[in-house]
């Protein structure tokens, strides 16, 4: 793959904030290796400790709902990848906004699955948002 080809198919860098990082690693190992995936389990144990199990719940939820509801694909890099697809990018801006700006997101949310309405979704993204920052890890931008 050619640098212009990586830089169109991988338009943005890993954030660095930890919570956005383990999130994006969550995403990714549950696309590739479905929603009851052992690494994300532990990589949620050993971030959230006793906690772990409402802000897991709610990233299989989401991930279960943007697969049913999304109009086609959604790309996902593989999880060792220090660059993210554009869908990733959109993802993770629409947790970072949807605790502070819910209508950015969900237009947001809706032009990523290429739906009109994406409300659902949405809820379940801003109860996401909201476990992660009572974890201490928010994933506002």
């Amino acid at each position: 793959m050619t640098v212009s080809a990586t830089l169109t198919a991988l338009p943005e860098l890993q954030p660095e904030d930890p919570g956005a990082r383990l999130l994006l690693f969550g995403v990714r190992q549950m696309g590739a290796h479905g929603i009851h995936d052992a690494c994300t389990a532990h990589a949620f144990v050993t971030a959230f400790g006793k906690g772990f199990r409402r802000p897991l719940v709610l990233l299989r939820a989401l991930m279960q709902e943007m697969s049913a509801m999304s109009a086609g694909p959604i790309q996902i890099a593989p999880w060792c990848c220090a660059r993210m697809t554009g869908a990733e990018s959109a993802l993770l801006q629409v947790l970072g906004r949807v605790r502070t700006q819910p209508q950015v997101s969900a237009v947001l949310l809706a032009d990523m699955l290429g739906v009109r309405d994406a409300t659902g979704v949405l809820i379940t993204a801003h109860a996401l948002a909201n476990s992660f920052a009572d974890m201490g890890l928010a994933l506002d931008q």
